[in-house]
């Protein structure tokens, strides 16, 4: 999303209070989903890396979110703490959007069976995947009257993506671990999805091996033949997030221009 980018203003969560994870620049999803919360009335606490306060307080502060807190979602004090300044702030929460991911960078690059080490795959689920589940408790805690809570996967959840290797095997736990608690929330009244965007310029891609050749790849053989927009990413998350999302829980929703649905190009058909 461009930086002077301005979402359409409207009321869709005027009154609701939530949690937004993930936040780090301008280019991240989470601040795009952040922003498009706030333009609807949304008000919001920001659960943040150790060390980046600031990257994150200018952004915080343009768009009037307040509540600030690092969080090492390694560590159970940390979270109880982070945690702890929300409830605080708010009491009650309508809302959680979990952004959070890592893997080491030999565990998304070359070949997943020579390069999947213990160490790096245990961190890797422990962050990409048990922070789910444990903020999922925390949040779920704090919404008395329901809510809901998005996560963030990929396609390399579903299909073998060059180089996303362990981050592929632990984004298709993350999405088993999003229809478990879509199951286990429900009854109070909590929806929990995930929302799977295409190829974007964030700070993950470039983290990864060949990360330039997918956002031209995911361009060139998606059904839109476009790239994945935030605009799009963040208007699905307040759909979900809001009330028009009710009924929907335990999705994986696609946002990336139709990339998902191909088989071949025409090219390779005729071919």
């Amino acid at each position: 999303m461009a930086e002077d980018y301005q979402m359409p203003k409207g009321e869709l969560m005027r009154g609701k209070r939530g949690i937004v994870t993930g936040v780090a620049n301008h280019q991240s999803i989470a601040w795009g989903i952040a922003s498009q919360l706030a333009a609807q009335g949304a008000e919001m606490a920001f659960l943040h890396l150790p060390g980046m306060e600031r990257r994150v307080q200018p952004l915080a502060d343009s768009i009037g979110v307040k509540v600030l807190a690092p969080v090492d979602v390694t560590d159970d004090a940390a979270m109880d703490s982070a945690f702890g300044v929300v409830e605080k702030a708010f009491g009650a929460i309508d809302f959680f959007v979990h952004a959070i991911a890592f893997a080491p960078k030999d565990q998304i690059s070359g070949s997943f069976v020579e390069n999947a080490s213990r160490a790096g795959f245990l961190q890797a689920m422990e962050i990409s995947v048990y922070s789910f589940a444990d903020c999922a408790r925390r949040a779920a805690a704090m919404m008395p009257d329901g809510g809901s809570i998005v996560t963030l996967t990929y396609m390399g959840s579903e299909r073998a993506i060059p180089n996303y290797n362990t981050m592929g095997v632990a984004k298709a736990a993350l999405e088993a671990a999003a229809r478990y608690a879509a199951r286990d929330l429900g009854p109070k009244g909590i929806r929990v999805n995930a929302l799977s965007p295409g190829a974007m310029r964030t700070l993950s891609l470039a983290g990864i091996q060949g990360g330039r050749a997918m956002l031209a790849k995911g361009r060139s053989l998606s059904a839109m033949k476009e790239d994945t927009s935030m605009e799009g990413v963040a208007g699905c998350a307040l759909w979900l997030l809001s009330d028009l999302g009710l009924s929907t829980t335990g999705e994986v929703v696609h946002v990336d221009a139709g990339f998902h649905i191909m088989g071949f190009t025409e090219d390779e058909a005729e071919g």
